[in-house]
């Protein structure tokens, strides 16, 4: 039974099984609740992967430095092997933006690094998706913004293909509408240190393509064309190949939302990998929480309610 302190819970901290023995550790804004000793354990096992997936071994930015600031606006995913070996990871980032005259986050999805010993596993989009899927049932089932900012065609098609309203995509039926518009220009003038991209870089709004991306941090990871993963789909890869210049370095910056629809998608998407009981219960449970939690919350007379208003 859920107590009244697990559904007043304010930050995500959760492990799921995965198949084969695996498991994924949800970790949200960690300096806020941490030890730190426990935060250094977590910035260890972030630069293993680190080391292990990127070249040269280092990256300058993100929640891999250990930097409090990067880590306390973070949602970070780590997935470990059965014995405990961490061989992936991803940052999440809540970037503050405001859409309408209203404020509204935007979930950045983040650099996802994986050990190339274990690429083949599915696990890119149990490390993308999980977190969003998790935090769109706490925010009782309402349509949540995401952001992802790459030039890997897999990650691309990947992102294009799981949330709706995804622009830029390799749909040319998904035009750009003054929301993503909006987004990505509060996104390039306030939050460029997420994705590591300097301020010399432009940004091509029409195509949504950040042009010379790579001199901000995210150094070590610009690619070839043919070296970056590819997508199933060829669509995605001929679309990734004709708008980038990998010579350059570019990136695009996609904008689009989870809805029911992307959250029903990626629980059927996600079976392979994750336990369908455990991404069931762990949904349930975000849903439980959103909608219980202000019950009991008015109910307990030992603390004080402070102003009542609606709370995300």
């Amino acid at each position: 039974m859920l107590s009244p302190a697990t559904l007043g819970r304010r930050y995500l901290n959760e492990t799921v099984c995965a198949r084969g023995g695996a498991r994924l550790r949800i970790m949200e804004r960690p300096t806020r609740w941490m030890a730190p000793e426990e935060i250094a354990r977590v910035v260890g096992d972030l630069q293993a992967v680190v080391r292990s997936a990127v070249p040269g071994g280092a990256l300058d930015y993100g929640v891999a430095s250990g930097d409090p600031a990067r880590l306390d606006a973070a949602i970070i995913t780590l997935a470990y092997t059965r014995d405990g070996q961490p061989v992936a990871f991803n940052a999440l980032t809540i970037m503050e933006c405001e859409l309408r005259g209203e404020p509204v986050d935007v979930l950045h999805l983040g650099l996802v690094v994986i050990d190339p010993a274990y690429r083949a596993g599915g696990l890119a989009g149990a490390l993308y998706g999980l977190t969003a899927f998790l935090l769109f049932a706490r925010r009782q089932l309402r349509p949540l913004w995401i952001s992802n900012v790459t030039q890997v065609p897999a990650v691309f098609g990947m992102v294009a293909d799981a949330f709706d309203g995804v622009f830029p995509s390799s749909d040319a039926s998904q035009r750009q509408r003054y929301d993503h518009a909006h987004l990505a220009r509060q996104i390039m003038s306030r939050y460029r240190y997420v994705f590591g991209v300097g301020e010399e870089a432009l940004y091509d709004e029409r195509r949504g393509v950040i042009m010379n991306a790579y001199t901000g941090g995210s150094d070590n990871l610009k690619k070839s064309f043919d070296d970056a993963p590819k997508h199933r789909g060829a669509h995605h890869n001929e679309t990734s190949r004709r708008e980038l210049d990998y010579d350059r370095g570019d990136d695009f910056l996609q904008l689009g939302q989870v809805t029911l629809r992307a959250a029903r998608s990626y629980f059927t998407r996600s079976a392979s990998v994750i336990s369908p009981g455990a991404l069931a219960m762990q949904f349930g449970s975000r849903v439980l929480e959103s909608l219980v939690a202000p019950l009991v919350q008015w109910f307990d007379s030992h603390h004080r309610m402070g102003d009542l208003r609606p709370v995300e």
